[in-house]
C-alpha cells in the first residue's frame, strides 16, 4: 500500500502518495506495483512522491517515473509534474 491514499470525489481521482523517506520515490517499478494493486479502481490513478525538501528531491531525481507528480513539503503550494500530456491527473495505461 502507498503511504497515503486520497480520493478526490469531484474529479474521481485516487491519489497514491509515497513519502520518499518510507518507501523511496515513485519509480517505474513502484508505479507498476500500485497500478496492479489498484487496477480495479473506478477512479483514475494519480501517482505522487512526497519529499521533505528540494535537496532530498535532487537525490532521487533520476529515479522518478514519468507521468507522476512530486510534492515538496518546503514549498507546499507547488507541485512538479513529470511530463505527459496532462498536468495532475490520471493517465490511461
Amino acid at each position: 500500500m502507498p503511504d497515503l491514499v486520497v480520493l478526490d470525489r469531484a474529479s474521481n481521482w485516487l491519489m497514491l502518495i509515497e513519502a520518499v523517506s518510507t518507501h523511496g520515490p515513485m519509480d517505474a517499478k513502484r508505479r507498476e506495483e500500485l497500478a496492479s494493486l489498484f487496477g480495479n479502481s473506478q477512479a483514475g490513478l494519480v501517482y505522487v512522491t512526497a519529499f521533505k525538501d528540494r535537496k532530498t528531491f535532487g537525490q532521487y531525481l533520476q529515479a522518478i517515473s514519468w507521468e507522476t507528480e512530486v510534492w515538496v513539503a518546503e514549498t507546499p503550494t507547488h507541485m512538479i509534474h513529470f511530463d505527459g500530456e496532462r498536468f495532475l491527473g490520471p493517465y490511461s495505461d
